[in-house]
């Protein structure tokens, strides 16, 4: 394709046929996003594609989702209520708990890179990750379409 939206990608290295790790990935498949999620950890430089960045944010949003039903799922055993009226949730509960605290500490650091690598190419600067606290800005700012002048965040690697 070769619309706006999807620039060709930059040779391949070594005959491979697939995209450097640093450039962005444009139509990228679930599989393909989850795994450069992970292997671009904590690399703030280059770009990530619209695909790269909505296929991991519906992981993650699955993720978080299936753990927080399990928790209210086993968190429903075994709840009493005080004399106050107040609830506590059963003691399985803190099980999930934890594993959403393990998950959301574990993927913070690669989801800001991630948000910054999309802002650069949106050719907007990673920083304006931190409008994020004005509701609604970081969500138009991600959905922005992809602009050629981003490549001068990219830093081509051997």
């Amino acid at each position: 394709m070769t619309s706006p939206q999807y620039q060709p990608a930059p040779p391949a290295q070594g005959g491979t046929g697939e995209t450097p790790l640093w450039a962005p990935l444009y139509g990228a498949s679930l599989p393909q996003a989850f795994q450069r999620f992970f292997k671009k950890y904590a690399d703030f430089s280059g770009r990530a594609s619209r695909s790269e960045y909505w296929w991991w944010y519906l992981v993650s949003f699955l993720v978080t989702l299936a753990l927080e039903l399990l928790a209210l799922a086993l968190g429903g055993r075994g709840t009493f209520v005080n004399a106050d009226g107040a609830s506590t949730p059963g003691p399985l509960f803190w099980v999930p708990s934890l594993l959403i605290l393990v998950w959301t500490f574990g993927t913070l650091v690669p989801y800001l890179s991630l948000t910054w690598r999309r802002l650069h190419d949106a050719n907007l600067p990673g920083p304006l990750f931190f409008l994020g606290f004005i509701p609604f800005v970081l969500l138009i700012l991600t959905l922005l379409p992809s602009k050629p002048e981003g490549a001068r965040f990219d830093r081509p690697r051997a």
